[in-house]
């Protein structure tokens, strides 16, 4: 079981002013609120129930009203693109468990200044957040419901809901609610293996299920010159059925790439390491593993022509466990795509507990257990094994295990890929944030195809189109741009993340580290130039200039202008006087500025 949340230092002095609400029936429990404060504009809230024997706990809700003042954005894990603020009796609410989504919200400012950031420590079991609107006066209403989902029976609960108002980077204040969540929550990170931080090249929307292993072997041979370092095969390895659906997952043998372990050593010569896909929950209705759990699953999605697994059952989890298990012994694996993992819901969860062969009442425990021994299990035999999660499990719960989060399914779609990459990135410290598979169709004039590049440049960048049928200056641009990455991952992924305007898809984001910044402007907007040595601009747009602006004369520098294939444009010398100043960049080229 996951350890309890820590109640906050006795040695920080209470705040002043009203507690919030606790709304709802306690029935036998008796409710305790209790409030601390580390520091100004920062509370911690611990609600504890206790009883004298154990039952279930009640669900109940904290709530509160303050004034409603700038704010600009309403950010969540599951805001998408767009992060608009919500009236009190309409959407806005974070549902937040184990498989799914963070139990955090944050209102930002428009200058981007958080306002308002609620997290609860609970990240295993149910939580809903919301913070709406009031139009009668104008103020915020939080709610944040408590200790929902069936689990087993105690005498005491205790949870800590963290509320921020201090006015500091919003980046800066989610970045300090997934440190909390590392440390006093408990929910201590995976290690992250070098290769889950570098880029991959992957096999969904390059081949989708008709996987052929020589042409996929010879898109990694070009991947691996062109700067990839990991091959995730996908869906299809395990089915001769190219009808996408699941109706054959489950059993999990290689029908369409017969000889894995010489498919993955001839990967491996290719100095690649390789990772496979399994869906983890479903048992498709033509597998042999549907028939044997068939009395053991959840629900059955006639939609998708599976079952999804009731992983409350022991032999469930050893099932799959085993079978990953198996897999990576046979045939040498590096790492598995685990798919659907928040698939994993209630689909009528007994409400009198573990029965029936059962041994845990609550599916998130279930699913942690599963996960944490299967990780357990699989690390044991190669201590830098990679697993891959993606949206929306991308809580703190799942950093335990994986050290690859990816952003979720968005063919060509650089917006939400962008703004996707940039949320799991203010929450999943040094787990390994993924952009989702990089896809573009042949006839794109190169510029627009290198924008799906410019979007994910902020996380690891994963390839997904045949590269030997793309143009010579498609292959020409992605080799540019990873090797530009890979020059500069340092600021990139480590770099302090600055991401502006949340409530406009982030339209300019920057990271700097060590004297190093790169920028990168997704509209027209205007570039701060700072004082680094380095820097580096990325115009991710179709237009053919960026301007910048210096807040004090910064003195002659060198400025070199490359396009997006890595043809130099212009190199020579300009000054930048205090002011704003357009530079002539390419659309998807890159401005480098340092010392004249």
């Amino acid at each position: 079981m996951r350890p309890q949340p820590l109640v906050a230092s006795p040695t920080v002095t209470p705040t002043t002013g009203p507690l919030p609400s606790l709304v709802g029936d306690s029935g036998t429990f008796r409710a305790e609120i209790a409030r601390t404060r580390p520091e100004p504009g920062l509370e911690l809230i611990t609600v504890t129930l206790t009883a004298e024997r154990a039952a279930r706990p009640p669900a109940l809700t904290l709530t509160w009203n303050e004034p409603l003042v700038n704010v600009a954005a309403y950010w969540t894990t599951s805001a998408g693109s767009v992060k608009p603020l919500h009236a009190d009796w309409a959407g806005g609410w974070v549902s937040a468990k184990a498989t799914s989504q963070a139990p955090v919200v944050c209102l930002i400012s428009g200058g981007g200044d958080n306002r308002l950031c609620i997290a609860c420590s609970d990240a295993l079991h149910h939580t809903r957040i919301k913070s709406g609107v009031v139009e009668e006066s104008g103020e915020l209403v939080s709610q944040v419901r408590l200790f929902g989902g069936a689990r087993a029976e105690a005498a005491r609960f205790e949870v800590v809901v963290r509320i921020d108002r201090r006015s500091v980077r919003f980046e800066r204040a989610l970045g300090e609610v997934s440190t909390w969540w590392d440390s006093a929550c408990g929910y201590k990170p995976a290690p992250v293996p070098v290769i889950a931080r570098l880029p991959m090249y992957s096999t969904w929307y390059s081949f989708h299920q008709p996987l052929d292993t020589a042409a996929v072997e010879e898109q990694c041979r070009i991947a691996k010159g062109l700067g990839c370092a990991a091959v995730i095969v996908d869906d299809g390895w395990q089915t001769m059925d190219a009808g996408r659906g699941y109706a054959y997952c489950g059993d999990w043998r290689p029908e369409r790439i017969p000889d894995m372990a010489g498919h993955v050593a001839r990967v491996h010569a290719l100095g690649m390491k390789f990772l496979l896909w399994y869906s983890v929950p479903y048992v498709g209705i033509h597998s042999r593993a549907f028939q044997q759990f068939r009395s053991r699953l959840l629900r059955i999605d006639d939609g998708i022509k599976a079952g999804v697994l009731d992983p409350r059952f022991p032999e469930v989890r050893e099932h799959l466990i085993a079978t990953w298990e198996k897999a990576v012994a046979e045939w040498d694996l590096d790492g598995l795509k685990l798919d659907f993992v928040d698939s994993f819901s209630d689909g009528g969860e007994p409400a009198e507990g573990a029965v029936g062969g059962r041994d845990l009442a609550n599916i998130d425990e279930a699913v942690d257990r599963l996960l944490s021994q299967a990780l357990a299990r699989l690390r044991a035999r190669k201590p830098d094994f990679l697993i891959e999660f993606r949206q929306s499990y991308i809580g703190p719960v799942m950093r335990t295990y994986g050290n690859m989060f990816r952003a979720g399914d968005c063919p060509a779609d650089a917006l939400r890929n962008r703004t996707s990459t940039v949320d799991i990135r203010l929450l999943c410290g040094d787990t390994a944030c993924h952009g989702d598979m990089l896809m573009w169709h042949p006839a794109e004039p190169v510029e627009s195809a290198a924008l799906q590049l410019t979007a994910v440049l902020f996380s690891v960048p994963q390839i997904s189109v045949r590269l030997d049928r793309i143009p010579e200056e498609h292959r020409e641009m992605v080799g540019f741009y990873l090797a530009f990455w890979r020059e500069h991952r340092d600021a990139l992924l480590d770099g302090e993340l600055r991401a502006e305007s949340p409530e406009l898809g982030y339209p300019l984001v920057a990271a700097a580290i060590a004297g190093k910044r790169v920028a990168v402007a997704y509209a027209a907007v205007t570039v701060p130039l700072g004082s680094e040595r380095d820097t580096r601009l990325v115009n991710a747009t179709r237009g053919d200039q960026l301007t910048v602006s210096c807040a004090r004369d910064l003195g002659e520098r060198r400025v070199r202008v490359h396009d997006c294939r890595g043809r130099l444009v212009s190199d020579g010398q300009r000054r930048f006087a205090a002011g704003a100043h357009a530079l002539a960049v390419p659309p998807a080229g890159i401005a480098s500025i340092s010392p004249a």
